[in-house]
């Protein structure tokens, strides 16, 4: 599953392993327009926040770097026991076309699910 980004990772850099398929899918946004993931967090973060990203998906060991924006926030406490944490939306260059890309090919078979995600 998804580790908190608070851990050992440099300030202001936000570290994320995902290991399975249906965790990949909760963590995805496929409806801000270039992509994005919600990362567990307790840090505190603003909307419109600029944020550095070194992400890890499924069995491959290599972790990719992609910038984005702030786009979501769910506190601590929220209402139907959300994870805290936040929802970064990929900014527009070839790291993040190529993040995204991967994304949507792991996650095609459950992109019409009904299952709750992060966010929505």
């Amino acid at each position: 599953m998804a580790q908190d980004a608070a851990g050992g990772a440099r300030p202001g850099v936000l570290s994320l392993s995902i290991k399975e398929k249906a965790a990949l899918y909760a963590a995805y946004m496929p409806f801000v327009k270039h992509g994005g993931l919600f990362i567990p967090t307790t840090r505190p973060y603003k909307l419109g926040d600029d944020v550095y990203m070194l992400i890890s998906l499924m069995e491959d060991p290599a972790r990719m770097p992609v910038a984005g924006k702030v786009v979501w926030i769910t506190p601590a406490g929220a209402q139907g026991g959300k994870t805290q944490g936040i929802g970064v939306e990929f900014q527009d260059n070839e790291n993040s076309k190529a993040l995204k890309s991967k994304i949507e090919a792991l996650v095609a078979g459950y992109m019409k699910s009904n299952r709750p995600t992060h966010t929505m």
